[in-house]
């Protein structure tokens, strides 16, 4: 359906069903987004900060087992990654994040 449509009638139509700033009328739909907005941007912000120390790692030229990506990768806690954040500057191994 949208490409049928022209570039101005697709943006007008975008502009109308973006739910951004959409105020629930109700709580029974407007709860669930809310939350699922929040999750999703903590899990944004988990992932990135895991590829940000996977990346350091690999910029200073520090292999990474299946297993040490892995806990990184899977990592929830935000005190956690910000801890191998920081330590990532000053290991040798890519295990040593954890001790």
């Amino acid at each position: 359906m949208l490409a049928a449509l022209s570039a101005a009638a697709r943006g007008s139509l975008e502009e109308i069903v973006k739910l951004r700033d959409y105020e629930f009328k109700t709580e029974l739909i407007g709860r669930p987004f809310r939350e699922g907005e929040a999750k999703g941007k903590a899990e944004g912000r988990d992932e990135g900060l895991a590829e940000a120390v996977l990346e350091f790692l690999d910029s200073r030229g520090i292999g990474v087992s299946d297993e040490v990506r892995e806990r990184i990768t899977s990592s929830t806690d935000l005190e956690e990654l910000h801890g191998w954040a920081r330590r990532v500057a000053a290991v040798e191994r890519a295990e040593d994040l954890f001790d």
